[in-house]
């Protein structure tokens, strides 16, 4: 089991439990006590959870890993959403990515088509689908406030690249912020696609962090369609901060592993469904 796994697995027995105790996290693992200390001093040191006497407490509310630890989990169904978000994507729409290690694969789906020339076909999945006036300039626009999507796309001479500025989280390299806001409240998006952390029926789709929850939901405000990417772990999951009621979902893309039951909901509320 790598770092990164054993990380997101202790992170996710102290959101269960509230305390984890070394020896029973080691068991649980299947690595040694001495793995389990150093991991637990090394969270601790990112202010992830409050280390004790033979294990450790919860720090807060929200359990988050760094955005470069969360990158390897998921990583096969993470790019096959995304590839099957790329395809709902017309030429010359304005995309809205907010951070995130689905959405980042989402950027890297749409710069490897667009460089490739695909243009995403005859128009029929991107809806109100614009052809880009000059053939040699950008044929799709991207509005981030993810320091890493955008620079990954900045290189990219088919995609205009706009950054909403902001105060960076560390942990996920998002801009927050009244800067943010100012900015998101200035443009208008064809589609919005948002990576989140948790999907409730009821409550909607929410993340850990209120500051991000409310610039990703300048996104849903400012987007004609809104499009939730996840793997289904995070299905039927809740999280701190809400960021909007399914009825402002469009499409939902995510993994084999959704359950029909949940599947079933979701549709219920409008929402079409993409299991890939």
């Amino acid at each position: 089991m790598s770092k990164p796994e054993r990380w997101s697995r202790l992170l996710e027995l102290l959101a269960a439990e509230g305390r984890l105790d070394v020896e029973d996290a080691a068991t649980a693992l299947e690595v040694s006590p001495a793995t389990i200390r150093r991991d637990l001093d090394e969270l601790a040191e990112q202010q992830m959870l409050v280390r004790t006497r033979g294990g450790a407490i919860a720090h807060g509310v929200a359990y988050e890993l760094p955005l470069r630890y969360k990158s390897s989990r998921h990583a096969s169904e993470k790019h096959r959403i995304a590839a099957a978000v790329a395809e709902l994507i017309g030429e010359g729409d304005v995309v809205g990515l907010n951070g995130g290690t689905t959405t980042t694969e989402v950027a890297r789906a749409l710069a490897l088509r667009a460089g490739a020339g695909a243009g995403g076909g005859d128009g029929s999945a991107g809806g109100g689908r614009r052809q880009s006036s000059d053939p040699a300039g950008p044929t799709l626009t991207v509005v981030t406030n993810a320091l890493n999507i955008a620079g990954e796309l900045a290189v990219r001479p088919q995609i205009k690249i706009v950054v909403t500025g902001g105060v960076a989280r560390s942990q996920t390299y998002e801009l927050v912020g009244p800067l943010t806001a100012g900015v998101m409240n200035e443009v208008v998006l064809d589609v919005a696609v948002l990576g989140v952390d948790g999907v409730d029926p009821h409550l909607g789709v929410m993340t850990h962090q209120e500051d991000e929850a409310g610039i990703s939901r300048l996104f849903v405000e400012r987007a004609g369609r809104v499009i939730v990417v996840t793997d289904s772990s995070k299905m039927g999951r809740r999280a701190f901060a809400r960021i909007c009621g399914l009825d402002r979902v469009d499409v939902l893309v995510t993994d084999s592993g959704l359950s029909s039951e949940m599947a079933a909901r979701l549709t219920e509320a409008g929402i079409k469904v993409h299991a890939v």
